[in-house]
């Protein structure tokens, strides 16, 4: 079994190397092999320097976008798991081997994770967690699903799955879409509560249009086959 951490960057010099560090400490005594893809949109930084350094295998992404960027990654990924981070050090990349074993122990095809039960003081601002709540209330009204976080970047799921699902956006939505397909597919499908921690280096998040688009495009992935 080969597992694939993929993780989406751009200009997170302060933080990949400590990612890529824990990520290394955690999968020391995994039972099988792992890689690290950093999907990469035009850093300025050393943020592929860093992260080469530390074994991570380096795709370049020109195209810019959160979902395009994880759609290549899941193109170049060899493994039959993949894994899903940020480069922030938001999420707890220590998690992944015990996430892969719950994959496989109780048999699922897809982990979402829930940031929003045991997030760290400071992690999210009011406004962020606003957002969050109108965007999960939203998604499970609409697809009549029971998530307590729709947006969380967090994924651990079985390669062979994408062959069955339907990804339209390559943008921040990807991160609700993926979700809705598993579950709408039925999939056999877990939602697991993380410690979602402050994050280091520069903020990408544009708070309102971000929201919006999100918003928007619930409604469009609802309603677009009709």
């Amino acid at each position: 079994m080969k597992v694939s951490i993929i993780i989406p960057t751009m200009n997170e010099e302060a933080s990949i190397g400590e990612v890529m560090d824990t990520i290394n400490d955690s999968m020391k005594d995994f039972e099988g092999d792992y890689e690290v893809l950093v999907v990469d949109t035009n850093s300025k930084d050393r943020t592929r320097e860093i992260a080469a350094e530390k074994g991570a295998k380096i795709i370049d992404e020109p195209r810019r976008g959160y979902g395009r960027a994880y759609k290549t990654g899941f193109e170049k990924a060899e493994g039959d798991i993949i894994a899903t981070l940020d480069a922030d050090c938001t999420y707890p990349a220590e998690d992944i081997p015990s996430l892969v074993k719950m994959l496989k122990e109780e048999n699922l095809n897809f982990i979402t994770t829930d940031r929003l039960s045991k997030m760290e003081k400071g992690a999210m601002s009011a406004k962020h967690r606003l957002g969050n709540w109108i965007l999960k209330f939203t998604m499970n009204l609409l697809f009549r699903m029971r998530l307590k976080d729709s947006q969380s970047g967090m994924w651990i799921f079985k390669k062979e799955i994408l062959d069955k699902i339907e990804l339209i956006s390559d943008g921040m939505p990807l991160s609700e879409e993926i979700k809705i397909e598993a579950w709408r597919k039925g999939f056999s499908a877990k939602e697991v509560p993380i410690v979602y921690k402050r994050r280091k280096g520069e903020v990408k998040l544009q708070s309102w249009q971000d929201g919006f688009r999100n918003l928007r495009f619930l409604f469009r992935k609802r309603f677009r086959a009709h």
